[in-house]
């Protein structure tokens, strides 16, 4: 029986939500300072349970094209992800990485050769400008090197996703197999990385084991299941609404939770990167279902174990 499309667009939406809570469950739950193996833990064992529902494995070319999107979108992106998420204030991180359309547009011109409309340029721009209001007015406070990998880890996102656009998938594999391949090369990369950078997994109490367990399960296999699912069902209109959920969501946690703090130059730089991304994703009236080439925005804040002196003291939440 199919979900009628309320369902459905409530359940896809659990995935960008899912997401946004990355950053809480970082900070509050898990050792500090192991971003590296915060990424293996979240990237393998999804990757893994996903490829064992798929039953599918790489052929031909696609060895070396899953290694590289994994590489992109997980093996790179996770740990500079977790890097920012340790490093900066809650919805900072995801602030920052909203310059990401301004890195697809881009890509897109230099990558497949695409002449980008002249709303994705000007939206992809007023987003990079509102990040720079929430940057460069807290730079007393911001961390550097968070503010770093919140930008790189875009960068690799951005990337992965235009490859993903050029390449498509191969015949005859799902949504599911793909991101298991990647999501299992992208670990199996961290890996000895980890191990060198980090030495031996840190010893878990159950609060810790307990947010590795929902990373890997409910905020990576789960919610990419239910991501992927949903853009098989809905308007490329709907998805691309849902996608603003997660940043959304992790700076309301961070606003409402963990008592962060932000000026109010910096409200108004997130509100216009926000509503930039917002409306660079609306796509234009008729277009089809299922015609949407999109990756999904594994987005998460960040914060650096401290309460950020900026100016506009917010009643607090931690994660």
């Amino acid at each position: 029986m199919r979900t009628g499309r309320p369902a459905l667009t409530a359940l896809t939406a659990l995935a960008p939500v899912s997401w946004g809570t990355t950053y809480a469950v970082t900070t509050e739950f898990l050792p500090p300072d192991r971003p590296l193996f915060t990424a293996l833990a979240r990237a393998l064992p999804a990757g893994l349970l996903l490829l064992a529902l798929a039953r599918v494995r790489p052929h031909g070319a696609w060895w070396w094209k899953a290694t590289v999107l994994g590489a992109l979108n997980i093996g790179a992106f996770f740990p500079l992800l977790f890097l920012s998420a340790y490093r900066l204030p809650g919805g900072m991180a995801a602030v920052v990485g909203s310059v990401g359309p301004l890195f697809v547009v881009g890509l897109s011109a230099l990558l497949l050769g695409q002449r980008p409309p002249t709303r994705a340029v000007l939206t992809a721009v007023a987003a990079a400008f509102g990040v720079s209001l929430v940057v460069l007015r807290s730079a007393g406070g911001l961390d550097a090197l968070g503010a770093l990998a919140a930008l790189a880890s875009a960068a690799s996102m951005s990337t992965g996703t235009v490859l993903t656009s050029r390449w498509g998938r191969p015949d005859g594999v799902g949504p599911l197999a793909l991101t298991g391949w990647q999501l299992t090369a992208g670990g199996l990369l961290i890996a000895p990385v980890a191990l060198l950078a980090e030495g031996a997994p840190p010893a878990l109490d159950a609060p810790a084991a307990g947010g590795y367990l929902y990373l890997a399960l409910a905020n990576t296999a789960v919610a990419y299941w239910l991501w992927f699912r949903g853009i098989g069902r809905l308007s490329a209109t709907q998805v691309t609404f849902l996608g603003p959920l997660s940043p959304l969501t992790a700076a309301v946690v961070g606003w409402a939770a963990l008592g962060e703090t932000l000026t109010p130059v910096q409200l108004i730089g997130m509100a216009l990167a926000f509503g930039a991304t917002l409306a660079g994703q609306l796509a234009p009236r008729g277009e089809p279902a299922g015609k949407v080439v999109t990756a999904p925005p594994f987005s998460s804040s960040s914060r650096n174990g401290r309460k950020d002196s900026m100016d506009l003291t917010v009643p607090g939440l931690r994660r």
